[in-house]
């Protein structure tokens, strides 16, 4: 049997890894995009702070163990699937056959149709290369603009903070993180990053970026304000890469459309990974959750089914947990509420403290979490089991701090002391 992966990601490397454990004797071909050795995204942030060095973001580290699997690596990007060939076609010209596909392509930066981003000092933060070229601009003192305050430009805003640039963040949304948190939350993650040197502008979009010789660039927003910058960092969001799968007959959403065992509506080809668009026991629809736990999940899954052992996905985890410049916070499930569901909040700011639920019927669905790092495991619990929390939910709605005591008498069927 022969195995082609499309991506050399965390997906495509724990696919490969475990097509080897089970089917020792198998032919897999390894493709990735980038002349790099298998890398991390994640761990850019960490190379951008200096806390690793560029061999550190490698997902493995043995310089000889994709040899030793057996595992056949090349470079190159994907440009069309014939699946009545059973063949993908790369952008060098170059052909693969094979009787088993995965697609793990993962995602690129959407970049934003704005005069002058095409210029010289602007940078995604997503590649290796793209990392090299922030680092050798963004020195201590360095005026940096950052387009986007979600998930993935919150880290970034971290490592660039750590590098000791004077940092404005841009942010379409009317609050940081708008898909991660709500009003309240994203309101607290903005103070404290202004409070902590950072210039944050909310509500505003860059309308331009222009340049004069021998000066910084001008970065004009909507709001009429114009920012100087060495360097403009472009994190306004990903999507997934799936432009080569057009007319292959392969079936296309937001992402790859699968079933419950990671295969598309093509026999013997999968996805998996940010590219992949999975169904969600939680809240009942296909989605693209692009974390890296779902992309091994997803990887594991459709590397045993393409070996022939049948393997299900259990669900797709939404959660996302982020240190904003030392204020933890926390998303999980459908956070922004269901219809009819109902919610409560609690806040203190003077604490940076806030947690929000919301619940369907008796069940928790989602929560919203700032501060309230020993209860993470609770959250997820509660809300990834599905638990009928019966008369637990009302003591909730009066007493949103109860979450422990909750989780251990509905899920754990152990009913704990009443508090004093």
């Amino acid at each position: 049997m022969k195995h082609v992966i499309l991506g050399a990601g965390p997906a495509g490397v724990i696919a490969a890894e475990t097509i080897r454990k089970h089917a020792p004797a198998d032919e897999i071909v390894l493709v990735g995009d980038e002349p790099e050795e298998p890398y991390s995204r994640m761990a850019i942030p960490y190379l951008l702070i200096g806390q690793i060095e560029p061999s550190g973001t490698h997902l493995r580290h043995a310089p000889d163990h994709f040899a030793q699997l057996r595992i056949e690596r090349h470079s190159g990007a994907a440009l069309r699937v014939d699946t009545a060939a059973r063949q993908v076609l790369l952008a060098d010209g170059n052909r693969h056959s094979f009787e088993r596909l995965l697609i793990a392509t993962g995602s690129s930066p959407a970049t934003p149709p704005i005069p002058g981003i095409a210029g010289p000092g602007v940078h995604s933060c997503w590649t290796l290369a793209d990392a090299r070229s922030i680092m050798a601009l963004a020195q201590p003192g360095a005026r940096v603009v950052q387009m986007g305050a979600g998930f993935i430009g919150c880290i970034i805003l971290e490592a660039l903070a750590a590098r000791g640039v004077a940092l404005s963040v841009v942010e379409m949304g009317d609050r940081m993180v708008p898909r991660m948190m709500g009003p309240t939350a994203g309101g607290m993650i903005k103070a404290w990053c202004e409070a902590k040197g950072v210039k944050v502008f909310t509500g505003a979009r860059v309308e331009a970026i222009e340049r004069e010789a021998g000066a910084a660039m001008k970065v004009k927003l909507s709001s009429g304000a114009v920012l100087d910058a060495d360097l403009v960092i472009s994190a306004t969001g990903v999507r997934p890469n799936i432009g080569f799968l057009a007319d292959s007959g392969i079936r296309c959403a937001a992402g790859v459309l699968t079933d419950e065992r990671l295969q598309t509506n093509v026999g013997g080809i999968y996805a998996a990974g940010d590219c992949a668009e999975a169904f969600d026991v939680i809240s009942g629809k296909a989605v693209v959750s692009a974390i890296q736990p779902n992309a091994a999940d997803q990887a594991r899954v459709a590397a045993l089914n393409m070996v022939g052992k049948t393997s299900t996905l259990r669900g797709v985890t939404q959660i996302n947990v982020l240190n904003t410049l030392g204020l933890v916070s926390a998303s999980f499930g459908r956070w922004e509420g269901v219809p009819g569901g109902e919610h409560v909040e609690v806040t203190d700011h003077a604490a940076q403290r806030h947690l929000s639920l919301q619940f369907d019927g008796d069940r928790l669905v989602g929560c919203n979490a700032i501060g309230w790092t020993s209860h993470v495991g609770v959250m997820r619990g509660l809300v990834e089991g599905g638990i009928h929390l019966g008369t637990w939910k009302d003591r909730l709605l009066a007493d949103p701090s109860l979450l422990m005591e909750a989780y251990l008498a509905c899920a754990q069927g152990h009913a704990p002391a009443a508090r004093a």
